[in-house]
This record gives structure tokens, sequence and C-alpha cells, in this order.
């Protein structure tokens, strides 16, 4: 190994993620005070040795996005000034990821460059993320990238369903690549929702493109935010003659009035994975089930540390 010992440290994101990473890795959490000064200011300091050591900083820059991310980057700086050998910042949840290009030339930021340029400042060696919105995202870096999929997951919990006539269904065009994986995995149809955006988080479902009557509809997309598009569907789908719908989705953003409008809607269950902590609202939602990425996150950190192959865990 061209590093030292492996070690994990984690801000105040996602704390019981990073802590069931380490433990799966059989390490213990590092030790770093993490907090705020008066003025609210982020204070850091690393409380142990990690000289030569080959450290992962995982911190999901989810609600509060800008106070996640100013740790991330005050944590990499404090562990760059303590000699750590290796920095990778490990973002199971990558914010600022639909802020990825211009459209129709509009006066708006890449803010997603923007963040990348701030991780590789602030001394990151490399980035590990999950499920980026746009996988081209990883071009923004002049550093190495590795984009972990969480299909695995959602396909064995999919899988132990036994659904009887599963369909699995795109909410866009946008995400047909991604459902359409899942799809042949469990060798079904595949199913498009036509919408238009006239504005953001605002949706309107248009049409369907496929056939779901009688069907186990299964909705799969990278992150739910308002909650606006997936409830729609789910009702164009249950229009449509669809028998169940279920969603699947990575990232639990769930702002604003997002649990309130799945409270409401006619989706059966959405199913998320814990790169994005819930909210006590989700969690007393009988709708929201969350699965962990620990043992994947773990499994990746592990192969990433050893110079292993990570694509291997993706490849059928």
């Amino acid at each position: 190994m061209p590093f030292q010992n492996l070690m994990v440290f984690t801000g105040n994101a996602n704390p019981k993620l990073a802590a069931d990473v380490a433990q799966r890795l059989g390490l213990p959490l590092g030790r770093a005070d993490v907090g705020r000064f008066s003025d609210g200011e982020v204070s850091v300091e690393i409380q142990e040795h990690v000289r030569g050591n080959d450290v992962f900083v995982v911190q999901s820059t989810c609600h509060p996005s800008n106070d996640n991310l100013m740790e991330l980057l005050v944590i990499v700086d404090a562990l760059k000034r303590a000699s750590a050998g290796r920095i990778t910042a490990a973002l199971p949840y990558f914010g600022y990821a639909r802020q990825d290009r211009r459209p129709r030339s509009n006066r708006v930021p890449i803010a997603a460059k923007l963040v990348a340029n701030m991780l590789v400042a602030a001394g990151v060696d490399r980035v590990m993320t999950m499920d980026l919105h746009a996988e081209q995202i990883q071009g923004f870096f002049d550093i190495p990238v590795d984009n972990v999929y969480g299909l695995p997951i959602l396909l064995a919990d999919v899988q132990q369903k036994h659904l009887e006539k599963p369909i699995v269904v795109s909410p866009d065009h946008g995400g047909v690549v991604r459902a359409r994986s899942l799809a042949k995995r469990l060798e079904c149809d595949l199913a498009i929702i036509d919408k238009r955006r006239p504005k953001a988080n605002v949706s309107e479902v248009m049409n369907i493109i496929g056939d779901v009557t009688g069907k186990d509809c299964i909705i799969v997309d990278d992150l739910v935010d308002t909650a606006g598009t997936l409830c729609k569907a789910a009702a164009a789908l249950k229009e449509n003659a669809a028998r169940s719908v279920t969603a699947y989705c990575t990232h639990p953003v769930l702002s604003g009035a997002a649990v309130e409008r799945i409270n409401e809607s006619v989706l059966d269950e959405l199913v998320v994975l814990d790169t994005i902590p819930l909210t006590d609202a989700a969690q007393k939602c009988s709708r929201i089930r969350q699965l962990s990425v620990a043992e994947l996150l773990a499994e990746t950190i592990r192969r990433i540390s050893k110079e292993d192959s990570v694509s291997s865990l993706f490849i059928d």
C-alpha cells in the first residue's frame, strides 16, 4: 500500500452512516471536534495522529448544504495541514449536482463545477460519491472520482418482493438509462413518464409511454426532493390501471412539503437509501422505508485503499 493506516472521519451531516461504515471496516471513527464558534464559523480540531495515513472523510453535502459543505472543506484543510498521506472526500450525496450546466444560456452558475474546484483547492486528492445526478460531473474534477451505484441494494430489495408483473418506470427521459439497467436485471418491461417542467420544482405529467395495466410499477430515480414529480407520476400510473406503485430513490432530499405530499398520494411505498438522514417527519411516515448503504460504502473504501477494482462491484 502506498499509504499507511486507513482512517475514517466525519462531520455533522450524517454521523450515523459514517459510524456504520467505520464499524464495517473494523475501525474506530476518527476523533475530531467539529463544531462552531459563537458567530457560527466552523471549528475543527483533529484529535489524533494522521501523518501519512489514507484518510476518508464521509460527509454528505445535504441540508443544510452550505454548512455541511463548509465543514467538509475545513476538515480537509485540517487534515492536509496535519500531513495526512491521502485525503478522499466520500460524499454519499453530492449537493449542487443539479446545477451542472447553463440551460438555454441562462445567466446562472455551474455550481457543481464550483464545488469541484473548492474541494480540490481545499486539498482533496480523490472523490468518492454515490449516484451522481449527472455522471458527467466526474469530468469537472482533475482528480480521480469513484461514482458508486446504489442499484445493487435497490435491486436486492425489489427481488425480495417477488412481484408478479413488475415493470420499471423512469420518471422522465433523463432517467431512462438508470431505469433500463434495473429493468434488464429484473428481466421486465420499461415504461417512461413524459412530462413538462414549466419551472424549477414544478412538473406536470403529460403521458405514459408503455403499458402499465395490471402491473406492479417500480419508479426508479436518483433523488426525491419536493416529491411533486413522484406523486404525480404515481397518480398517472394508477389512472392507467397500474396495480401498485413503489418508488426507489437513492437520495431522500425530501424538502418542503415532500413528506406531506407522499402521505396524501396514491404511492404505495417509497424506498430510499441512508445517504441523507431522514427528518423526524419522514421517519414517522409509514410509506417511507430506508435501506443502509454502509456495507457498500465500506467495501468501496476498502478497495480504494488497497488499490483494488471498484468497477467490478457493479459488473454482472
